[in-house]
């Protein structure tokens, strides 16, 4: 079970939105490389890294900031926002992420994932973010008429490494992360399933090891991290115990 610090991108810093609105940010980092070396130093295995900027424009904009991350750390890096064609994911994985997270395109082209997949085994998620049960597009500011389920289900058999569900209406509100919907999820589909939106205490690292969640590969955590609602050597304590 891994516990992935995120890192959200705007502008060449590190934020964190509240439901997906670019209205609504914070600025926790001016300098996203240090802060993805502070979540290595302490103790972190995985890092979850966003292109908020790219996710509207379509195209990676963070481009900077995530190589200067890459410079700095030695532990795999997964990056979504703006990878919608083959070429982006191959420049990407060729600089050194780990694995990419195809969002918008796996709604709107769902071939490029298979071909991803296929081309790069293991290596390519899927980021399905839904409002309402819905999946909603282009850095969520559009909702599409299909369920995160149905989705998932056209790529069952790609080769996908993992699906990254999240609920919108809870991600940077500290409400807790919808176990309910997450697991409904990664019970019903053979690909692992990160949980992401809303994570707020030590009670969710806890429900994420309980047996019902034991399908799931992990869970992302943004704000509570940085506001100091979980404590990290806590939190990766718990999850070691329960290997």
């Amino acid at each position: 079970m891994i516990l992935f610090p995120a890192i959200d991108l705007k502008n060449g810093q590190c934020v964190r939105l509240e439901q997906g609105d670019m209205t609504r940010a914070t600025v926790f980092n001016l300098d996203p490389a240090a802060q993805a070396k502070s979540f290595e130093d302490q103790g972190f295995e995985y890092l979850h890294v966003v292109d908020l900027d790219g996710a509207f424009a379509g195209k990676p904009v963070n481009a900077q900031a995530v190589e200067a991350m890459l410079t700095r750390v030695k532990f795999p890096v997964q990056l979504g926002g703006g990878i919608r064609d083959l070429a982006t994911v191959e420049a990407w994985l060729s600089k050194g992420i780990t694995r990419v997270i195809i969002g918008t395109a796996a709604v709107r082209d769902p071939a490029l994932v298979k071909e991803a997949a296929k081309k790069f085994p293991g290596r390519v998620a899927v980021g399905l973010d839904a409002r309402d049960g819905k999946v909603a597009v282009e850095g969520w500011a559009d909702v599409s008429t299909v369920t995160a389920l149905d989705i998932a289900q056209r790529f069952e058999d790609a080769g996908v490494a993992a699906i990254i569900f999240t609920d919108i209406a809870r991600d940077g509100m500290l409400k807790g992360i919808n176990w309910d919907a997450t697991i409904a999820l990664a019970d019903a589909i053979s690909i692992p399933v990160i949980a992401s939106g809303g994570l707020a205490s030590i009670d969710d690292i806890k429900a994420m090891l309980g047996p019902r969640a034991k399908k799931l590969e992990g869970a992302i955590s943004g704000r509570a991290l940085y506001d100091g609602r979980i404590d990290p050597a806590e939190a990766l304590k718990l999850i070691k115990q329960a290997v």
